[in-house]
């Protein structure tokens, strides 16, 4: 995109900020899914009566949930409208 428009740029980075996040949960995804397989298949040859690779599967578990939460919830909690609202409740108020 070739504009000068500071909001259109500023739109831009933000898809590009969330689009490089989505590519990171998607590889921790993969990552998740490529380890809980090893995991399993060890645990299942080595030991099948104690299923220890749900500890595994836990701590992915979390790390998917934090991930996934983050790119979900990312700029609707304290996002840049908020941000800018704070900004002029602060400036109103410290102008007087």
């Amino acid at each position: 995109m070739a504009t000068n428009d500071p909001q259109e740029l500023a739109r831009e980075a933000r898809a590009r900020n969330y689009v490089r996040d989505l590519r990171s949960f998607y590889r921790l995804l993969g990552t998740a899914a490529m380890v809980l397989a090893i995991t399993f298949t060890v645990n299942y040859l080595t030991s099948p009566g104690r299923w220890w690779f749900l500890w595994v599967a836990f701590g992915f578990g979390i790390a998917l949930a934090f991930s996934g939460l983050n790119l979900l919830l990312k700029g609707r909690l304290f996002g840049a409208e908020w941000e800018e609202r704070k900004i002029r409740e602060y400036l109103e108020r410290h102008s007087r």
